[in-house]
């Protein structure tokens, strides 16, 4: 998390609200996260299906499709918590795969081709997609290749979110002038998860199910709140005075802020918490950091209320 400012020391109400890792069972799966590791097979859809079976729910959502033969990294968001999966999208991805080439190539070739595949580039979604076939320009932070052993090159690519790996290795392929496809693909880090957090769908089952005869502490351990969704959004923590109001829609000002991220920026997306941590709502900040400490005026407008009204309750 950045660095806080403080505009008004307080400390958190004992009578209301909850910090988040202490929400009862119910609470924790109606607004939480869980990163599962995804099989191949299965679409990204049925994954999610079936976390609903395991835990009996009736909503959930996941951040970014998988193709059925593709594994790794799919966070899924149950209950409440479905409405913040777009902010999950938007954050980088990072992928390990097998790229294999129809001709020999040197390898020296290959790894100078590599570096034009760095920095913006212009993509064509391929012809089964979920989006309009138009080009759009994508960010590769990273296409390093990690070991190439005849025709197959084992590559890692931090991408921006919506770049399709399997039109990344054939437009590869294409300027090398040999052909190339996609062989075996891994997604390590999606919506701020890596692959360190992900569970099988088994350990799911087994751990929800030792937490219903009431040993939580394993489900507790890769359940986790909603809040980890949004995290690397600047942060707004609110006054207990101020959150009644803010759950029905209210605009935020300043004096009803204990401390604000040090970098925000006037049109940035921002979390608005309470000094539990709770997440009340998903803002756009309608001035920079340091006019936050201005004694009056608008600090940002809520775009989504996750709150109850009846959590914190008016306080004059």
């Amino acid at each position: 998390m950045d660095e806080l400012i403080v505009r008004e020391e307080s400390v958190p109400s004992q009578k209301y609200g909850c910090y988040p890792d202490e929400r009862p069972l119910a609470d924790l799966i109606d607004f939480g996260l869980v990163v599962i590791d995804k099989p191949a097979g299965p679409t990204s859809h049925q994954v999610s299906a079936y976390v609903q079976q395991i835990l009996g729910i009736e909503k959930s959502g996941h951040s970014g499709t998988l193709d059925p033969n593709v594994t790794g990294v799919l966070p899924i968001a149950t209950g409440k918590a479905t409405r913040l999966m777009e902010y999950g999208l938007v954050s980088k991805k990072t992928y390990v795969g097998v790229m294999h080439i129809h001709k020999d190539v040197p390898e020296y070739k290959i790894h100078q081709m590599a570096k034009e595949f760095t920095g913006i580039i212009s993509q064509l979604p391929p012809k089964r997609s979920a989006v309009a076939r138009r080009v759009r320009e994508r960010a590769i932070h990273r296409f390093e290749f990690l070991d190439v052993v005849g025709r197959d090159i084992l590559f890692v690519a931090d991408v921006q979110a919506g770049t399709y790996i399997r039109k990344l290795c054939h437009d590869f392929g294409a300027r090398l002038g040999v052909g190339a496809h996609m062989a075996e693909l891994r997604r390590t880090v999606a919506a701020g998860r890596d692959e360190s957090e992900a569970v099988s769908l088994q350990q799911l089952t087994d751990c929800y199910q030792e937490a219903l005869e009431g040993r939580e502490d394993a489900f507790r351990s890769l359940f986790v709140p909603a809040e980890q969704l949004v995290s690397h959004l600047p942060i707004i923590v609110v006054l207990d005075s101020a959150v009644h109001s803010l759950t029905h829609g209210a605009t935020l000002k300043t004096p009803g802020i204990s401390m604000f991220s040090e970098d925000i920026v006037k049109g940035d997306r921002v979390q608005i918490c309470t000094l539990k941590g709770e997440l009340v709502g998903v803002g756009t900040a309608r001035v920079h950091a340091e006019q936050l400490l201005e004694a009056r005026g608008v600090a940002a407008k809520m775009d989504k209320v996750f709150m109850s009204d009846s959590v914190y309750p008016r306080m004059d």
